[in-house]
């Protein structure tokens, strides 16, 4: 049985960040209890209508997304993972990850959400210097993630994240290493460390800044290596690095082409039907006023992948992940037999972007293939 996850998409922010292309909507007014249980009716309707597709299945993780999660009080977590805990089998002390924004958490708050059922925190910092958050359009500042790194410490939570990005506007290798260090001064026990993209429909993309050049970049992402390696943080996917037995499972999931029910506006979800051997993806409502109205009944979008499609989503997924992956993984994930790739996997083996590691008969990208993440994929 493939593993499975739930996402849960809480799509309100205080401000849009130029970058961002998530489903993420500006707050007009502060949410109160009662926009809260609005959103949480409209969360539970959704979820029992996708249970029929998973009866019988163990949820392994949660993850609570978006936009920003930590605008909701933690009494609406302990209302929600509640009644989630009456309709599904949850896995024994389960990983629930929260994102949290420093500049909307009151720092007290932490110890409340963790009695509320959240196990991990996941702490958007993206860069702890002034010139870059304005820049960047954060709206906390290097102190308000210092307080909240401190306070996520002082609830007692034994596995959290910060978020850090590189590549940022007018952004130096020394720049980068500084907030590396200071994200690990703070004892994080994993850090994703991401380069900036220019995605299509965000300001950024219209308007883009000045980012590093090339060899820039190339230079900070082997000095960040360096020094995250030398700190104890081993780096198991393109962009996530953790201390030992601090991975992010419910994000290797997502990776090993596991299976997650995604509810709340505009989340999306992956599932496999064992009987029809079909896998499905789904998208639902985006904008969430339509998303929350209890009189549509339609508010999800389904696309059977098709049998050339799986290979690809597959690759494109697990080669992200150093672990790499076996002919059954590739099986018992994809309901396709591992020939089908055989010919594409000599060629990226031949281009020194896969190895194949006879004793294990386990396939690995290589440093080559993770830094030319999309030539490999394009393989396939």
């Amino acid at each position: 049985m493939i593993p499975l996850a739930l996402y849960i998409h809480l799509p309100w922010c205080v401000k849009k960040c130029p970058y961002c292309d998530f489903n993420s909507h500006a707050l007009k007014k502060p949410l109160d209890r009662l926009s809260e249980a609005h959103y949480l009716d409209a969360l539970l309707r959704d979820l029992d209508a996708s249970l029929p597709h998973v009866w019988g299945r163990t949820v392994q993780s949660i993850f609570l997304g978006g936009g920003t999660p930590s605008l909701f009080s933690p009494s609406f977590f302990d209302r929600l993972l509640s009644a989630i805990r009456s309709r599904i089998r949850l896995k024994p002390h389960l990983e629930t990850t929260m994102e949290a924004n420093p500049g909307v958490v009151e720092h007290g708050l932490f110890s409340e959400y963790k009695a509320a059922g959240i196990s991990r925190i996941s702490l958007g910092v993206q860069s702890f210097q002034p010139e870059k958050l304005k820049a960047l359009g954060r709206i906390h500042t290097d102190r308000d993630a210092i307080l909240a790194s401190e306070a996520i410490l002082n609830a007692g939570f034994t596995s959290w994240n910060i978020d850090l990005m590189h590549g940022l506007p007018h952004q130096s290798p020394r720049d980068a290493l500084s907030d590396i260090a200071q994200a690990i001064q703070l004892q994080p026990t994993h850090l994703s460390w991401y380069q900036l993209t220019l995605e299509p429909n965000t300001a950024f993309y219209s308007k883009p800044p000045t980012l590093p050049l090339e060899e820039t970049l190339a230079e900070i992402e082997d000095q960040g290596l360096a020094l995250l390696a030398v700190s104890g943080f081993t780096r198991y996917e393109i962009s996530a690095y953790a201390k030992l037995g601090h991975t992010a499972w419910h994000n290797q999931n997502y990776w090993r082409f596991g299976d997650y029910l995604g509810i709340g506006a505009g989340a999306h979800g992956k599932i496999t039907d064992f009987n029809t051997q079909t896998i499905t993806r789904t998208v639902k409502e985006k904008y969430p006023n339509r998303y929350a109205d209890p009189t549509l009944t339609q508010l999800t979008e389904t696309k059977i992948l098709t049998p050339d499609e799986i290979p690809f989503e597959y690759m494109l997924n697990i080669c992200r992940l150093f672990e790499g992956f076996t002919s059954e993984d590739f099986e018992s994930h994809t309901l396709q037999d591992f020939g089908r790739i055989q010919s594409n996997l000599h060629q990226a083996i031949d281009q020194k972007l896969l190895e194949h590691h006879l004793e294990t008969d386990r396939y690995r990208p290589t440093p080559l293939g993770l830094r030319f993440y999309n030539n490999l994929v394009a393989l396939f």
